[in-house]
Formats: C-alpha cells, structure tokens, sequence
C-alpha cells in the first residue's frame, strides 16, 4: 500500500477498507508515514467524514496500536468512565468511589486540561504527594486491592491516539466526529474494560456548544463502542453553567470531599449517583436501575464511598488526612468575595467566560505542557434559578495575587444575566443512550 493513494481515496470521498485504515495507522506510529502525509489524512477526513464501518476500522486499529490493560479476572466487573470534559467538572472523582464501594471495578485513565475544561488528573495533584503517573503493574494491582484508580495513560496505551491528536491538534482538524469518537474509544477499548459509561456535555462551557451536537456525539460512541464489542452507555448532560459550585482544581477536590461526605451541591450529586448507577448495572452488579440506584444511594450514605476515596488517595501516594480536613489541600493566598449589584434572579451564569477567566488567571492551560497554579479558583454562591438581594454574596475568588482582581471580578460577573422574574433552575441530564 501507499500512503498517498489511501489519502487520494479520501480526498475524493471514497469509503477506506479496515485493511487501509489499520495499514495508515501502524504507519502513524511507525514513522513509515510522515506527520506531512497523516495531516494530509487527517484533513481529508475532517472534510469528507467517514462512514461508520470506517470509523469502527480506524477506532480498533488506534485501540490495538499499543500495549492493552489485560484485566484477567477483574474484567467482568470492570467499568470504564468517560467525560467530555466542562467547567467545574469534578464528577470522576466523586463517581469512581461510589461505584467502587457498590462493588464495580474501576481502572480509569484520566487526561489533563486543556483550555477552559479542567482535567481530572490536574485536580487530583491537588492533592499533596498524590502521583498520577503510574507503571501498569501497579495500576492493576491497585484496582484488585482497592477495585479504583485514577492514572494518567502510559504512553504504550493507543499511541496512536496521542499522534494523531498532537497532529489534529495544530491543523484544525480537532473538530471532526469520527476523529472525536475514535480518539475517546480507542482509549477506553485499549484500557480493557469491557464496558464503558460516557458523560457528554452541552454548552458553552463545553466542546460541543449545543444539545444537539452532543446528541450526535453521544449516539455515535454508543453506536461504534458497540460495534467494538462494548457496552455502552451515553448521558448527555447540561455545560451551560459551571457544574457544582466550585471551579478550580483545590477548590473542586474539595467540593467532591464535600459531596461523599453527604454534602456539597445537588447538580454533582445527581448526576454522580446517575452515571454510578449505570455502571453498577453494566458491572452486573444490579438486575434493573432502580437496584443499581438504590446500591450507589447506600453507598454514599453509609460513608463507604468516602472511604474508597481514601484508600485511593492513600494507595497512590497522596496525603489521605485531606479527606478529613481539607484544609491540607493547597490554598490561595488571597480570597475576595464579590457581592450582587442587584437584586433579581440568575437567568445565565456563563460556564465558557467562566472557563476562560480561570484559564486566562492560571488555573488551566492555553497550551500543552503550560504550568498550572492549582490554588486559583472560584466558589459560586448563586447560579441560575436563585434569587439575590442586592450586596448578597455572589461569589468568591481565589487567587495568588491582589493584582488580578479587578480583572477576575469584572469577568466573572459579566458571566451572569439577571431576571425580575422567577428563572427555573435546569435539570442536569438531558437525554440517555445506549444498554437497558
């Protein structure tokens, strides 16, 4: 084969054979194929798309480029957890201990941020001495023992994916749904669980800015992880506004103490406690969704979530007292609370400007391999559907320096929309695909 006809096919909108694709990508990674002619690839698919067998070519070929996580025994129990990532999205951290206390094996590789969506592994180094980065052995020995763990991707897991991505990521090409759908599948594939539960966000404060954009997404990852002999099972759930009330990666660690502690907001909560109890279901660990809710309800409520989370934080090396007191977590040298200018209730709370700011102060990255300061965030105190009376606390900043305030300020309240008129507080979920 020739990397040049395969890309001339695509160019012209004909259908590649799995042979093709699986042929292109072993390129990829090999180096027999140049960055100049996997670009050139790449374009011609963010024009002319792929079709869903092609998509399902490239998702296995990318999944089988590297080492995969052999889980032996551990399989049938195993669940993998996906999100497309948002403002305030701590939910893997509160997820991961309570289906793991309800009995479900959770071998999670998590990314870091990039741009306005924090990433998971960011908040977890949060935490003091807490290590991400770690060696497969001790990734499967750790989801025996305690059945969680949250770690970086070892660089021999679809090498194929950090490729291609580091490509589509400086040729506009990023944007392409069976680019999208491939890179998040053949990671999940590669890390051996044989189900998989995905949590697609909608909204500004999301990569797929409508709902309707996050449906197709949602629908297409259940439709080619099936096709890869998984079951799958896609929420969509709302990024209009911040998730929770803390954005930051100190401040939403501490917010997910704060909710397996029986606390904390009501949006994080229930959401977590849904995507929970679908792996509950899909682990066969409960014949029907309302056992499976009520397995995760319990255990949240008895306390035995929280306790996953320490042994997690213990297991990885991280200090496991800020369980107990979060005030071990890293702190900003200055906070500032910013009071209402008005009276009325919160119509719109800006999750992208919201993102944006944060990012822009140093909470997240503009690029890969940015340095991020883990102490800056923001502490929402009202958000759509609540009322304020004027000089009422809004919400509180969290930075490292006097100098960024008047910006921050100035920022995040051009983030809200008033009404006079009561604003119904939105649902978090918006729509469910995928395994009964």
């Amino acid at each position: 084969m020739k990397a040049s006809e395969i890309i001339a096919r695509k160019r012209d909108g004909q259908e590649l054979s799995a042979e093709e694709i699986g042929w292109f990508v072993r390129g990829c990674v090999s180096g027999e194929v140049p960055d100049y002619q996997a670009a050139a690839w790449l374009m011609a698919t963010y024009l002319n798309g792929m079709s869903q067998p092609e998509t399902v070519a490239l998702t296995r070929a990318m999944a089988e480029s590297g080492r995969a996580l052999d889980l032996g025994d551990l399989r049938p129990r195993a669940v993998d957890k996906h999100s497309s990532g948002g403002v305030g999205d701590k939910i893997s951290l509160v997820v991961g201990p309570i289906a793991a206390a309800a009995g479900v094996v959770v071998p999670k590789m998590s990314g870091r941020g990039l741009g306005f969506t924090g990433g998971t592994l960011d908040k977890l180094e949060s935490i003091p001495g807490l290590r991400v980065d770690l060696e497969v052995d001790r990734i499967l020995d750790q989801a025996r023992q305690i059945g969680l763990v949250i770690a970086s991707q070892t660089a021999d897991l679809a090498p194929a994916d950090g490729k291609l991505y580091a490509l589509r990521d400086v040729t506009a090409t990023v944007g392409s749904l069976p680019l999208i759908v491939s890179s998040i599948l053949s990671k999940k594939i590669a890390g051996g669980a044989p189900s998989i539960v995905l949590d697609v966000k909608a909204g500004s404060g999301a990569f797929m800015r409508t709902t309707d954009e996050a449906v197709k997404l949602a629908r297409a990852l259940v439709d080619v992880g099936t096709a890869c002999d998984r079951r799958v099972v896609a929420f969509v759930s709302r990024m209009d506004q911040p998730l929770g009330r803390a954005v930051g990666n100190a401040v939403e660690v501490r917010e997910a103490i704060e909710i397996l502690q029986g606390n904390g907001p009501d949006d994080v909560r229930e959401l977590a406690l849904t995507l929970a109890a679908a792996m509950v279901r899909l682990g066969g660990l409960a014949s029907d969704e309302p056992e499976a809710r009520r397995r995760v309800d319990a255990c949240l409520a008895s306390g035995a979530a929280l306790v996953k989370l320490r042994q997690m934080i213990s297991a990885q090396g991280g200090d496991a007292r800020v369980v107990d007191d979060p005030s071990l977590l890293r702190t900003a040298p200055l906070t500032e609370v910013v009071k209402s200018p008005r009276a009325g209730y919160v119509e719109r709370l800006d999750a992208g400007i919201v993102g944006s700011t944060l990012t822009g102060l140093g909470a997240g990255r503009e690029k890969k391999g940015d340095a991020i300061d883990h102490r800056i965030g923001i502490m929402f105190h009202r958000k759509i559907g609540d009322k304020v009376a004027t000089d009422e606390p809004l919400f509180t900043l969290h930075l490292a320096s006097a100098a960024r305030l008047p910006e921050a300020r100035g920022r995040i309240l051009a983030a809200y929309a008033w009404s006079d008129r009561p604003v119904e507080s939105p649902s978090i979920l918006i729509q469910k695909f995928g395994a009964r």
